[in-house]
C-alpha cells in the first residue's frame, strides 16, 4: 500500500466508530493500536523526562547546605539546563524533520536519562554544572519529537486532547520525583540521597526498546518525506525564518516565553521556599507539593479538554490571567499554611495547564515539511528566555523577599503569554493536509 493510501486508511479507521460527542475520553477509545502505542510511548517519555528535570529542585537545599551554594549558584544550575534545553530542542526538532521523529525520540530518551544518572556522580558543582547542561540537550529534544508524533497522530477535532493528556505525564513525572525524594531524604544521609535520585533517572532508557519496536512514524509525515522525495528537496530548519513564516516563530516564541517563564519562576524554587520561607519540613514540604502537582495533572487534562471546545486562543486566554491572579496571591499574599496547602491546587492547575494547549496550536500553525524545527524551536526558545528566570529570582531573593521575587517575574511572564496568543491566529480543526 502507498503512503497516501496508508494514511487515508488511517483516517478512515479512526473515525469508523467515531460517536457525535466522545467527551474528554472518549477520543482514546477511537483511536487506531498503531496510535495507542504512540501515544503511550510518548506520554511515559515525557513523564520520565519530567521526573529527571525535577529532581534538581528537591536536592537545591541539600547543595546550598553542603556545597555552601548561594541561591543565584544554584539557580544557575536550573538556568543552564533550561538554556541547553533550547539548542536541544531545536536540534531534536530539524533531526525529526529530515530523520523521523520516533528515531528522534530514542536518541533525545537516552541521552537526558545518561547525563541524569552522570549527575549523581558530580563530585563538585563545576562538575554537575556541565553534566546538567549536557543533560538539558536531550530534555529539550524529547518534548519536540513527542508532541509533533502526537500531534499529527490524531484527528483535528480530538488533538488538542492527545496532546495535552500526552502532557499530563509531566504532573505524573513531577509527582513520581516528589514520592522518591521524599522517601530517600526521609531514609537516607542527605548526602547519599540526592546522588540516589540522580541514579534512578537512567530507568527511562528502558523505554527506548519498546519504541524502537512498537511504535511508527505518522502517515502523514511519511506522505510528505515522500512528496518531498519526489520533488527533488529536503527539509530545511532554517526556514523558519523564511518571510512566510517568521512571524509565526516570533509569535510562537513569545507564548514560549510566557508559559515557561513563568512555570519555571514557580516550580525551580517552590521547595525551597516552602522549606526555608515557611519552615516546612521534608515531610510537609511533600505534602504540599503533592497539592500542587495534583492540581497540575488536574489541570493539564481539563486544559486539553477546553483547547478543543473553546479554542486555542480562548483557553490561552482564560489559563493566563487565572495564573496570573494564583501565583501572586500564593507568594505575596499574607496568608497562613492552610490556606497556602489549599490554594497549590489551583497553582498547579492553572501553571501546567496551560502548556496543554501549546503542542497542539503549534502543530497545526507550521508546515509539516519544518513542523519539528518550527515547534522543537520555538517551545523550547521558551525555555532558554525562561531559564533566565529561576537565575534572577535567585539573585534578586538576597535584596528581595524569595516568594514576591517569585511572584513577580511568574505574573510577568504570563502577561507575555496572554499578548502574544491574541496576536496568533486560531488554529482549532485545522486540517494538517492543509498545512504539509
Amino acid at each position: 500500500m502507498n503512503t497516501e493510501a496508508r494514511y487515508a486508511s488511517t483516517q478512515v479507521e479512526a473515525l469508523a466508530d467515531e460517536p457525535a460527542s466522545g467527551g474528554m475520553f472518549g477520543w482514546y477509545k477511537h483511536t487506531t493500536p498503531s496510535e495507542k502505542r504512540a501515544f503511550w510511548s510518548c506520554k511515559i517519555g515525557y513523564g520520565l523526562d519530567a521526573m529527571d528535570t525535577q529532581f534538581l529542585s528537591f536536592v537545591i537545599p541539600t547543595l546550598i547546605a553542603t556545597w555552601g551554594l548561594s541561591k543565584g549558584e544554584a539557580g544557575l544550575i536550573g538556568t543552564v539546563t533550561l538554556l541547553t534545553s533550547a539548542f536541544g530542542g531545536w536540534f531534536a526538532g530539524a533531526l525529526s524533520d529530515r530523520f523521523g521523529r520516533v528515531r528522534t525520540l530514542q536518541i533525545t530518551i537516552v541521552w537526558f536519562a545518561f547525563f541524569t544518572f552522570l549527575c549523581g556522580f558530580a563530585q563538585n558543582y563545576s562538575q554537575l554544572f556541565v553534566f546538567r547542561a549536557l543533560m538539558g540537550l536531550g530534555f529539550g529534544g524529547e518534548w519536540a519529537a513527542a508532541a509533533v508524533l502526537i500531534g499529527e497522530g490524531i484527528r483535528a477535532e480530538h488533538r488538542g486532547k492527545a496532546v495535552g493528556a500526552m502532557q499530563s505525564g509531566w504532573a505524573v513525572g513531577w509527582g513520581l520525583a516528589a514520592i522518591l525524594a521524599t522517601l530517600f531524604f526521609s531514609i537516607m544521609p542527605q548526602e547519599t540521597a540526592w546522588r540516589a535520585l540522580f541514579w534512578v533517572g537512567l530507568s527511562p532508557a528502558l523505554l527506548v526498546f519498546y519504541v524502537r519496536y512498537y511504535v511508527d512514524e505518522p502517515a502523514v509525515f511519511e506522505q510528505t518525506k515522500q512528496n518531498l522525495a519526489a520533488a527533488g528537496t529536503k527539509a530545511n530548519f532554517l526556514e523558519i525564518f523564511s518571510p512566510s513564516i517568521v512571524k509565526t516563530t516570533f509569535f510562537t516564541c513569545l507564548l514560549s516565553v510566557g508559559a515557561q517563564g513563568g512555570y519555571y519562576a514557580i516550580t525551580t524554587w517552590l521547595p525551597t521556599y516552602l522549606r526555608t520561607v515557611r519552615g516546612l519540613s521534608v515531610l510537609n514540604t511533600g505534602g504540599y507539593l503533592g497539592v500542587v502537582i495534583a492540581g497540575s495533572f488536574t489541570g493539564y487534562l481539563v486544559s486539553a479538554w477546553l483547547s478543543d471546545e473553546l479554542g486555542r486562543k480562548k483557553n490561552f486566554y482564560l489559563f493566563s490571567l487565572c495564573s496570573m491572579v494564583t501565583v501572586l496571591v500564593y507568594t505575596t499574599a499574607p496568608i497562613g499554611d492552610r490556606a497556602m496547602l489549599l490554594l497549590g491546587f489551583p497553582l498547579g492547575f492553572f501553571a501546567s495547564g496551560i502548556f496543554s494547549g501549546m503542542g497542539a496550536f503549534f502543530t497545526e500553525l507550521f508546515p509539516t515539511r519544518i513542523r519539528g524545527s518550527g515547534q522543537g524551536f520555538a517551545y523550547n526558545f521558551g525555555r532558554g528566555i525562561g531559564a533566565l528566570f529561576p537565575s534572577v529570582i535567585g539573585f534578586l531573593s538576597t535584596s528581595m523577599p524569595l516568594g514576591r521575587a517569585i511572584g513577580i517575574f511568574a505574573a510577568s511572564a504570563y502577561a507575555v503569554l496572554f499578548v502574544a496568543a491574541l496576536l496568533l491566529p486560531e488554529t482549532r480543526g485545522r486540517e494538517l493536509a492543509a498545512v504539509a
